[in-house]
């Protein structure tokens, strides 16, 4: 456990002055990235990301870089994560605020290996939560007894609280009739520190 000094100087340096007023540093890791919609837009608002998808699936990889290129985020790093699997890669990334996951429960082989991952990062940042959002596509799955298992719990979030709820956004046809959620994941002893 860090001694509360080196806690101390790791909250200033996630301190960023602008203009004469303080704003906080992000720290965000994106996983199952692939061409990075939320990764890149965090970076674009000032967060410090670090987007990843699997180590297996070099494309995806060449996908996160080619979107940090286009978007003038070069200075992003771009690493292999395997869902499931404790790698150096994971076992170095900086401590992290928030974890984004879009679109990743589409495949329930995958749930576990996620939810494993998720939870080793969740342990290293006890105060870290997990922000994602998929497409409900069966009504017969569910990551609830994972959830349970790995000893985390999820909080819904309504769509319409922040005007998400609607057929077409941004002038676009997503997410069209398709059923979308949001929920956000964290260890479930949180509560009680």
């Amino acid at each position: 456990m860090e001694d509360p000094d080196q806690q101390q100087r790791a909250r200033v340096r996630r301190y960023r002055f602008t203009a004469g007023r303080e704003a906080l540093v992000l720290r965000v890791p994106e996983v199952g990235a692939g061409v990075s919609l939320p990764g890149v837009l965090a970076a674009k608002c000032g967060a410090e990301v670090t987007l990843s998808d699997s180590e297996e699936l070099p494309r995806c990889l060449q996908s996160c870089r080619r979107s940090c290129l286009l978007n003038g985020l070069a200075q992003v790093p771009v690493v292999g994560l395997t869902w499931g699997r404790v790698s150096p890669e994971l076992l170095s990334l900086p401590p992290v605020d928030i974890i984004l996951g879009s679109d990743i429960f589409f495949d329930p082989k995958d749930f576990e290996d996620i939810l494993t991952t998720v939870y080793f990062l969740l342990e290293k940042n006890p105060h870290a939560q997990f922000w994602t959002t998929y497409q409900v596509r069966s009504a017969d799955w569910s990551i609830e007894a994972l959830l349970y298992k790995w000893k985390l719990r999820s909080s819904p979030i309504p769509l319409h609280s922040f005007g998400a709820d609607k057929e077409h956004l941004a002038s676009s046809s997503l997410p069209g009739r398709h059923t979308i959620e949001m929920m956000i994941i964290s260890l479930a002893q949180a509560d009680s520190t």
